[in-house]
């Protein structure tokens, strides 16, 4: 979905270079926040979790504003104030009622550049990022997805998992949080997104007003290193577990390759949300081997993996397996007919409408698209990149997929 673009949107350049990006509604709530290109990858080493840390603390105290300041400031009207944190990026963003735009605006604005970290709230805090690392190793069908990206990523900083590690988060001091914020929290690594009724012209120069005190340049310490290439591997962790859980993946090009419009398609015909996807019909409906099997694409800037999951009885693991080995192949090695491939199209474009049609999903998308691809295309240009793909292509697509390239990870 990387490509989705929106009607109405409009995007502008601070004075201080940051870059930001409005689109124009008519409804009665707006959304306005910050996407930036630092993530858990950008962690150094031995302080894994830096990135989501901050991304906690950040809301504890600024040199204006009191935690409790900080947590009313958008309640008080009914809003709401909220971050999250991937591998590549951060995002932190505010959900309000219209015409409560310049009280978010000021609100982020104080929180990007003038965050204190409060030793005492970071004392709290570490012990709920703490908790949430381990409540998260208490459920295997997400563990496992972090444990397949350590085997994978080896040896690159895609390799760890976002919440990071216990031993590290004790380590992590105030001091550090801060100096994460200015290397990283910069003007030319950031883009202010806004979607409501507003008119641009007074978005922009909300925008000025509140965010063009900033003027610090980006300083990556640890500089993003493009994951090696491995060879397959399988894995079994043993794990005394009531269900046997299991990922299949394999390694494609970055989320700014040309077969990205085609990569997509092809996994969700294997197992996107639709109850018709290949893996569902063949794992569950027809043979009731799984609760769950999904497939799932995740994007980088310098790689990608594509990853099948399913959870299944220990004794049907080894059978299910075999069916999703069959199910890449099979797309492999015979082209779909054009009367499938059209149907499979005409699913997967609807299923990009009515997600374009959440406005969560419209300001989130259109920050990060100006984040990494400098422009805000129309959906329609998504929506006719896939139409446009042929049986063949699709083909010459799965032949990167097929199970021989693939490495598996199970815990039992």
């Amino acid at each position: 979905m990387d490509d989705i673009i929106y009607e109405n949107a409009f995007v502008h350049t601070l004075s201080n270079g940051l870059r930001m990006v409005h689109v124009k509604n008519h409804a009665l709530v707006s959304w306005c926040g910050i996407a930036v290109d630092a993530g858990s990858r950008d962690d150094p080493a031995g302080q894994y979790g830096l990135a989501h840390f901050v991304e906690h603390t950040i809301f504890k105290g600024t040199t204006h504003r009191k935690a409790w300041h900080i947590l009313n400031r958008m309640e008080n009207v009914g809003g709401e104030l909220n971050a999250y944190t991937t591998k590549e990026n951060t995002l932190l963003y505010s959900v309000f009622p219209h015409r409560h735009e310049e009280r978010a605006m000021q609100l982020i604005a104080d929180l990007v550049g003038w965050s204190v970290f409060p030793p005492a709230e970071l004392e709290k805090e570490r012990e709920v990022v703490t908790e949430e690392v381990m409540s998260y190793r208490d459920t295997p069908a997400e563990a496992i997805f972090d444990d397949f990206e350590d085997l994978i990523f080896a040896g690159s900083q895609l390799g760890h998992n976002i919440l990071g590690l216990e031993k590290d988060l004790d380590s992590i001091t105030t001091e550090h949080c801060t100096r994460y914020l200015k290397q990283l929290y910069v003007p030319t690594n950031m883009v202010l997104f806004s979607v409501g009724p507003e008119k641009p012209e007074r978005i922009f120069a909300l925008a000025e007003k509140h965010f063009s005190f900033l003027n610090h340049t980006l300083l990556r310490t640890s500089p993003r290193v493009t994951p090696a290439t491995i060879q397959p591997l399988h894995h079994t962790c043993a794990m005394q577990l009531h269900q046997c859980h299991t990922l299949v993946g394999v390694r494609l090009p970055s989320m700014f390759s040309e077969e990205r419009f085609t990569l997509s398609l092809l996994n969700n015909i294997l197992g996107g949300p639709g109850m018709n996807s290949l893996l569902n019909l063949n794992l569950r409906e027809r043979r009731g081997l799984v609760y769950t099997v999904e497939s799932s694409l995740a994007r980088y800037t310098d790689s990608a993996l594509l990853q099948i999951y399913f959870g299944c009885d220990h004794h049907h693991q080894q059978r299910a397996l075999d069916i999703v080995a069959n199910t890449l192949n099979s797309l492999a090695d015979k082209k779909l007919s054009e009367r499938k491939l059209n149907d499979f199209k005409r699913q997967y474009c609807g299923q990009l409408l009515v997600a374009a049609d959440s406005t969560e999903f419209v300001a989130m998308n259109a920050g990060k698209n100006l984040l990494y691809w400098n422009k805000t295309p129309h959906i329609a240009h998504t929506v006719q990149r896939i139409m446009d793909i042929t049986a063949e292509e699709l083909r010459t697509a799965a032949q990167s997929i097929t199970f021989d390239r693939c490495s598996t990870l199970t815990f039992t």
